[in-house]
Parts: C-alpha cells; structure tokens; sequence
C-alpha cells in the first residue's frame, strides 16, 4: 500500500493590522485558524515542557512582555500561562523555524508546565514503538 500525499496546509496571511514587526509578521505561516505551534522548552535543561498556540497578537505579547501566551483554541481566548496556577513560564528567547510554522519559545518554568500537575505535558506518556538502530551518535 502507497502513502498518500499529505494535503497541502492551509497558509493564512498576516492580518493586516498585525502587532508584530512586519518581517516577523510577514515570515510566519498561519493554520487556517491563523494560529502558530509553539513549542515551549526549559532553556537550560532543553525539556520540551508543552506544546500551545498562537496567533499574532499572542506572539506579540510574548515577545514584549517577558511572560507566555497562548491562545486558547477552546476557549477562543487569550491565556497567560502561570496568572491562574502560579506555574509562570519567563521568556529567554523565542525562535522561529525555517519553514516559519512552528516557534520555539524558551522559557524558565516556575512550577509544572502541565495542566495535569507533571512537570512537562510529555511525562509519563510514551507510546510504546519499535526502536531504530543506526550508526554511532
């Protein structure tokens, strides 16, 4: 059996009010929710802690604030992580990737990334896999 081609995403322009500075604006691929990955990882451990939203606005707010936010696809709301639960993500540095789909936001983590209370959204989630083997590392 062949693998199917994957669909071709959706690419949602800047908005044309955007916050950001236009090359970011302009260099980011949207969902066509207009939405961003955010990968959040500890800057100094390298765990990848969570995974999040954003649009332009959040990302703005993100990169002028010193603290995460998020965009809540349930919600259909803005969230700063941490202004419920204590559990406050600081800001080191925010990346994006080559293809401009996916951030890279590197944090500090006071306290659990998760909402289930685990230190990361990953732990104690493994799917179980076959592992490859290749040549050295």
């Amino acid at each position: 059996m062949s693998e199917q081609p994957a669909p071709a995403p959706v690419i949602v322009p800047a908005p044309a009010t955007s916050p950001l500075p236009p090359a970011v604006a302009t260099a980011l691929k949207r969902d066509s929710a207009g939405l961003v990955a955010a990968v959040v990882q500890q800057f100094d451990t390298h765990e990848v802690l969570m995974l999040g939203w954003m649009d332009d606005e959040a990302l703005h707010r993100t990169m002028t604030s010193g603290r995460v936010t998020f965009y809540s696809r349930s919600r259909q709301e803005y969230w700063r992580k941490g202004d419920t639960s204590g559990h406050v993500q600081w800001v080191k540095s925010v990346a994006l990737d080559c293809d401009g789909d996916a951030l890279l936001i590197r944090v500090d983590q006071v306290g659990a990334a998760c909402h289930t209370g685990t230190r990361t959204c990953f732990d104690g989630r493994d799917l179980d896999i076959t592992v490859g083997t290749g040549g050295e590392a």
